[in-house]
């Protein structure tokens, strides 16, 4: 069994009672590994008809899944799960590969199609990816982290997921504030804390809760949290959830929220699942209410269901909800979009080196307002080549969304949606592509949100053809006499229908354009 704290052991004595021993027993067994479908790609339904390994479902979202029970699996049924994260699909975006009960705040915060979404702790990604297949493709999801190396993998993420309608920053939550103002509909805060909840996958967080502890967390989350509800619009709701057993830093924190601001009331959440029996008609099996003064908050804990644990309230903002967006959001549009060199470098896509960043930062200051209908040439703003390329993709991929250019790149971005100045901006919108001179380049992130029958040149390789592994190192694909058929130009590398990335046509071969920074190793 892994060592625990003593202080955190008798903290959880005192706290479970009875259940002390169970939840003292769950550390001696492994945890569990989920999956969640991408519905913007794929229904769960054909997902479990095309994937090679046995599935389970995860009783509190209707999009994920166990896929390895270490406990009860030999150690053959073990190598085969490992596959799952090198599998063709995987790199298509089907799923993301992510902690069972991890998966709960996002499937409790309801955010419908067309909301103005933020996830501001959003590192690693997984539950903003699940927050953008909410969404749809309708609205707006800012994605928000504060460290710049873990912003890295939330950019990677939500690319590989093919968002078309997320936006990027890595500021602080103050810095988030005084940009948008009162501008969201639904808000999520994952709050960084002392990780109880993932002692049994991480031993490092056990050494990290020894020298720091709840108490220098809860000050942390007391902040991000004040400036989260000052982003909410009236009516608007925020789901506050931590991997963490304290109460410290669970219903005393949101105690002192609701305190601070009184137009804030505690809700119920509605848990999804197929539940049974439920013991008081309202909490799930295998989960518990939050202790007073917050008892309709909910708390899973490891040694009630298959998971490692999370804490969760939702909160409303009471008032009547208004039409319009913030003053700064509505006024400041992309005038100062602070689309750096160092930004594109931290981005960890092919977008810039740090030297051609530098060189590209002026123009695109003075580009930031030119905008391209995807029916009107407009010499200003993109290339003829770029132009022809865009004539080629689905006129639904712009439906809701304007084309812009942004030095000598062009995004896709939610229309009627100002953006504010003076932020840090990773990603604005789906990277389409990069004008080099005489020629255009489409960008992976292209790719990851198209099909086969969303461009005309289409290699589409069945997730067993030995082809889609050499592709997704980096290697050369040598065409069967049926495929080479003389063309020219680019070609979408797809999965089974899905996109993976772009090729070039070169005679019976076609040169690799996978991101070198995404190969398999």
């Amino acid at each position: 069994m892994r060592e625990l704290p003593k202080l955190f052991k008798a903290r959880m004595k005192q706290q479970l009672k009875e259940e002390y021993e169970d939840f003292l027993a769950c550390y001696e067994r492994e945890g569990y590994a989920g999956l969640r479908v991408n519905t913007e790609k794929i229904s769960v339904e054909r997902f479990r008809g095309l994937f090679p390994f046995p599935l389970e479902p995860v009783p509190w979202t209707d999009c994920g899944f166990y896929y390895e029970k270490m406990r009860e699996q030999d150690e053959e049924e073990a190598r085969k799960a490992a596959g799952v994260t090198k599998h063709p699909y995987y790199y298509a975006g089907l799923y993301y590969i992510q902690e069972p009960s991890a998966m709960l705040p996002a499937s409790v915060l309801p955010v419908n199609p067309g909301d103005r979404v933020l996830d501001l702790c959003a590192a690693p990604g997984g539950k903003s990816t699940h927050l953008a297949a909410k969404l749809g493709g309708k609205g707006l999801l800012v994605a928000n982290d504060a460290s710049a190396s873990r912003a890295k993998a939330l950019l990677k993420n939500l690319t590989v997921w093919g968002c078309t309608n997320s936006v990027i920053t890595g500021e602080t939550p103050e810095k988030l504030l005084e940009a948008f103002g009162c501008f969201f509909d639904k808000i999520l805060v994952d709050a960084p804390c002392s990780g109880e909840g993932m002692f049994r996958k991480d031993a490092g967080l056990v050494k990290s809760w020894e020298e720091r502890g709840p108490q220098e967390y809860a000050a942390i989350q007391k902040q991000i949290l004040d400036c989260a509800v000052k982003m909410l619009r009236p009516s608007g709701m925020l789901l506050y959830s931590t991997c963490t057993f304290s109460e410290v830093e669970d219903e005393q924190v949101i105690a002192w929220i609701l305190e601070q601001h009184k137009d804030l009331e505690l809700v119920e959440q509605v848990i999804p699942g197929p539940w049974k029996n439920q013991t008081d008609g309202k909490t799930p099996d295998g989960f518990a209410r939050g202790y007073a003064p917050c008892e309709k908050a909910v708390r899973l804990w490891p040694h009630r269901i298959c998971g490692e644990g999370h804490f969760l309230a939702l909160l409303r903002k009471r008032g009547v909800e208004k039409t319009e967006g913030s003053e700064a959001a509505e006024t400041t549009g992309f005038a100062s979009l602070n689309y750096s060199g160092l930004a594109q470098k931290q981005a960890d896509l092919p977008e810039k080196s740090a030297k051609s960043g530098k060189k590209n930062r002026k123009k695109a200051g003075a580009d930031h307002t030119k905008t391209t209908s995807f029916h009107q040439r407009s010499e200003e703003a993109a290339s003829l080549e770029a132009e022809e390329f865009f004539r080629l993709l689905p006129s639904s991929l712009f439906e809701g969304h304007t084309l812009r250019q942004i030095g000598d790149q062009y995004f896709l971005l939610p229309e009627n949606i100002h953006l504010p100045g003076s932020l840090r901006y990773l990603r604005t919108g789906l990277l389409l592509g990069t004008a080099k001179k005489a020629r255009f380049e489409p960008d992976q992130a292209l790719a990851m949100a198209l099909g086969t029958s969303d461009y005309p040149q289409v290699l589409n390789l069945s997730a067993g053809d030995e082809r889609v592994i050499r592709y997704l190192k980096g290697e050369t694909i040598n065409l069967l006499p049926e495929e080479a058929e003389k063309k020219k130009g680019w070609v979408l590398i797809c999965v089974d229908g899905f996109g993976i990335g772009w090729g070039k046509y070169a005679g019976d071969t076609i040169k690799n354009k996978y991101y070198p920074g995404w190969r398999l190793q």
